[in-house]
Parts: structure tokens; C-alpha cells; sequence
């Protein structure tokens, strides 16, 4: 689904990316691991056009998406959920939805219409809080709020930063959950990259550890978990 070699990004004069080269397998959850400023930030945004490419390429696809707008990878199947809070707070559960699908808007307003009871289908929470202000959830709900207006783009590919921030650790179950729910029922490719990566590994198909902008190792996520090396680097001993 998603390819990247040699890629090399960064911000001002600093490279971030090295070099870096990985496949993403479709219809699979991969998440990136590694330390503060490995660049796992950093690759998610080059990817959606948020940072330029320096050199290397990017296939998504089948196509070469090097180089494009977050306008034209958006239009291609590519959504992006950026680290921390990104709806609109003083606006409802229901009206940030709406937002998202008028965005994407190409049917009619009946296809619309089911999307948005697709969304409430798949993320019961949702329905419950329809009329509260998005500003007034809770850490985690906001998160799945901020996934499903996403997912209203229909993308084929999901890229979430860093979707455990600031969360308790049910609500961490939740989000989690809604990851796994997000490729099961809609066939979406989901690359996440996260700090609690014992957890986010083990609901993950493979997995991916940076290290200084560079692929130190690439491997299911089975394998990764139970590698003793970075188990005692990344997950805790």
C-alpha cells in the first residue's frame, strides 16, 4: 500500500529522515516505534505533504506520490490524525462531522447522510454526545471524534500520530480498540506511530523502530515484542 525509499526530510538546514526505507503492508496495522527525535513525527508528515520530500521517493498505491500537496494526498486516499487535539471545540460532535464530510463531499447528500450513520454505527460514543461541544470531551473521545472525521474522507490509508496521548489507560483501551475496528470493518491500512509501543504492538500486524531518522529494524509485531533488544529499549525490559 504504502512504500518510501530513501527518503530524506526534515526542517530548515536539519536532516530528520536519513535515508529511510520501509514498506507498509494494505489492509494491516504497522506502527513506528523508537525515541524522542528518531523522526517518527517527521515521516508521517513528509508523507501527507506537510514537509517536503529532499530527495527519494514515495509510492502509495502503486502511484509515485512524491513531492505532492497534503490537498492532493488527501484527494489520492491518504488521511492524517496529528498528534494532540485537532477538531473544532466550540463547535458539536455533530457539526465537526459535518465539517469533515462537506469537505469531502463528491456523492449526494443521501450517501452523505449514511456515512455520518455509519460513523455513529461504528463509534457508539459518538451518538451519545452528538450535540455536546467537542472541547468538552474527554481526552479519549475527542480522539475517536478526530479518527472519525478522518475516516468520512474514506481514505485507504490512515496515518495517526501518537493517538494515546494524555489518556487513561481505559480510554487508551478504547482508542486502541477503535484502531483494530478501523481495519476490520472498513479494509483500511493504518500507520500509527506511538510511545506506548508494548501496547500499540500488540494490536499491531508489524512493526517499524526508528533510529536517527533511519530503519533500525523491521519486523511482524510479534517478533518485535518478543525480541529481547528492544524489549529492553522500547518496552520496558
Amino acid at each position: 500500500m504504502l512504500a518510501v525509499q530513501d527518503l530524506v526530510s526534515g526542517y530548515g538546514e536539519i536532516d530528520v529522515l536519513r535515508g529511510l526505507s520501509a514498506s507498509f503492508a494494505a489492509e494491516r496495522i504497522t506502527t513506528i516505534i523508537g525515541a524522542n527525535g528518531a523522526g517518527k513525527s517527521t515521516f508521517l508528515k513528509t508523507i501527507f505533504g506537510m514537509l517536503p520530500t529532499r530527495s527519494g521517493t514515495v509510492h502509495f498505491a502503486g502511484q509515485e506520490i512524491t513531492g505532492w500537496s497534503s490537498k492532493k494526498v488527501l484527494a489520492a486516499g491518504i488521511a492524517y490524525v496529528p498528534q494532540g487535539r485537532c477538531n473544532f471545540p466550540a463547535m458539536s460532535v455533530q457539526d465537526n462531522l459535518r465539517v469533515s464530510l462537506d469537505h469531502h463531499r463528491s456523492g449526494s447528500k443521501s450517501h452523505g447522510a449514511k456515512q455520518l450513520e455509519a460513523i455513529y454505527a461504528q463509534f457508539p460514543l459518538l451518538t451519545d454526545k452528538r450535540s455536546a461541544l467537542a472541547g468538552n470531551l474527554s481526552g479519549g473521545q475527542q480522539q475517536i471524534l478526530e479518527m472519525s472525521m478522518a475516516l468520512l474522507q474514506e481514505p485507504k490509508l490512515l496515518l495517526i500520530d501518537e493517538p494515546s496521548l494524555g489518556l487513561s489507560p481505559v480510554m487508551l483501551d478504547q482508542v486502541f480498540g477503535c484502531v483494530t475496528d478501523i481495519t476490520a470493518t472498513r479494509r483500511a491500512t493504518v500507520v500509527m506511530v506511538e510511545q506506548n509501543a508494548k501496547q500499540a504492538l500488540a494490536i499491531s500486524d508489524y512493526g517499524i523502530v526508528l533510529e536517527l531518522g533511519t530503519v533500525r529494524m523491521q519486523a511482524s509485531a510479534s517478533e518485535l515484542l518478543a525480541h529481547p533488544g528492544i524489549r529492553e529499549l522500547y518496552l520496558g525490559g
